[in-house]
């Protein structure tokens, strides 16, 4: 006798162009909690330099409940979480939009997001795309007395179709109002900050910065193809940062025909390489009003990362901070046997830039924290 012929399923995973419609709703699954083991491999990863996210002692000194996340791993953990639903069939990321923090994350928290779709239109020059513009929130510790919103943002990405003749549901709609403002500890007077100076750098204060200057971070960081791991850790399901095979089979579709570094990695570490000289005395990123990918990233590639310093400004109600307004700027090199030696790269070498965001950070002042 013949085995009767199994039923077959081939599940289809994520959303594709014609799936969106504004209005629309994703209550994302999973959610993530932070243990030890995952803000430790993405700190240090990032090179973050924040005592904040290094030292205990220092962090609760200043109010905090214990080691604060930086703000590009709380972005990590967040993002990750609405890319099934959201972008797991999209070319690429176009850009982020009004990212806001709040609450301070720390190990233990758990988070949960949610997306709303606002807007929804197809490519001009190619049928086979278009472009969904979100609206994300990642809460903490939901259903508890503790639950906040610690990350609301939106961003635009070009996502593909399934099927050329299907019907997509274009339309725009405003935003949500989400209330989401930057928790900081109080100053208190009593508190003796100066003893602790010595643990942050000593030219990172409010009083440091000058608009108008830019500051080339020295460090860099090469991404191997660690960076498929780290997705994963991540629960990000894009294929395009792991699925080699499905790129092969197209290798046209997709940018350079290989593997494309998941854009948080570069969006984190371009954070960390500039933490020593902007980031060191901050408590905590208030917006980052717009950022965008310029070119991908690929295992080989080393990140590089400049800071523009666009403004200053006092920070409403608290005389012991500033805000400090930047433009952070990721690149990497490339090679290129006609470039010429120059102020940007070596002979023999390009600058690529691969990622633009404008952020505003709370910076504290030598006058109340270190005299």
């Amino acid at each position: 006798m013949s085995e009767p012929t199994p039923r077959i399923i081939r599940k289809q995973t994520g959303n594709f162009l014609e799936d969106f419609a504004p209005g629309q709703v994703f209550r994302h699954k999973g959610g993530k909690t932070v243990t030890e083991g995952l803000f430790t491999t993405f700190t240090e990863f990032a090179m973050t330099t924040n005592p904040l996210a290094k030292n205990a002692r220092y962090a609760r000194a200043y109010g905090f409940e214990g080691l604060v996340c930086p703000p590009g791993l709380v972005m990590l953990v967040a993002f990750s979480q609405t890319v099934e639903d959201v972008s797991e069939n999209a070319r690429t990321n176009l850009e982020y939009i009004d990212m806001q923090f709040g609450a301070p994350v720390y190990v233990g928290d758990t988070l949960e997001a949610e997306t709303r779709v606002i807007g929804v239109r197809p490519s001009k020059s190619r049928p086979d795309l278009g472009i969904v513009h979100v609206q994300s929130t990642a809460r903490k510790n939901v259903g508890t007395p503790h639950e906040a919103v610690v990350l609301t943002w939106q961003r635009k990405v070009q996502v593909f179709k399934n099927d050329d003749a299907a019907e997509i549901h274009p339309g725009e709609i405003e935003p949500d109002a989400v209330p989401c403002e930057l928790w900081l500890p109080d100053y208190d007077p009593g508190r003796d900050y100066k003893a602790l100076a010595h643990l942050s750098n000593a030219d990172t204060y409010f009083e440091d910065f000058e608009p108008g200057t830019r500051i080339e971070h020295s460090r860099g960081r090469v991404v191997t193809d660690e960076h498929i791991a780290l997705t994963a850790i991540l629960d990000n399901t894009s294929q395009v940062h792991c699925n080699q095979f499905m790129i092969d089979c197209d290798p046209e579709r997709y940018a350079g025909g290989k593997l494309i570094i998941f854009g948080g990695i570069p969006f984190t570490l371009s954070l960390g390489l500039s933490c020593p000289d902007v980031g060191d005395n901050a408590l905590g990123d208030v917006i980052y009003t717009t950022g965008r990918h310029t070119a991908p990233l690929f295992a080989g590639d080393t990140v590089f990362a400049a800071t523009e310093v666009l403004g200053t400004r006092d920070y409403p109600g608290r005389d012991d901070l500033g805000i400090l307004e930047t433009r952070l700027l990721g690149h990497k090199f490339e090679r290129d046997e006609t470039a010429e030696a120059g102020d940007d790269a070596p002979a023999g070498w390009k600058k690529t830039a691969i990622f633009s965001l404008d952020r505003q950070i709370a910076v504290k002042r030598r006058s109340h924290y270190a005299g």
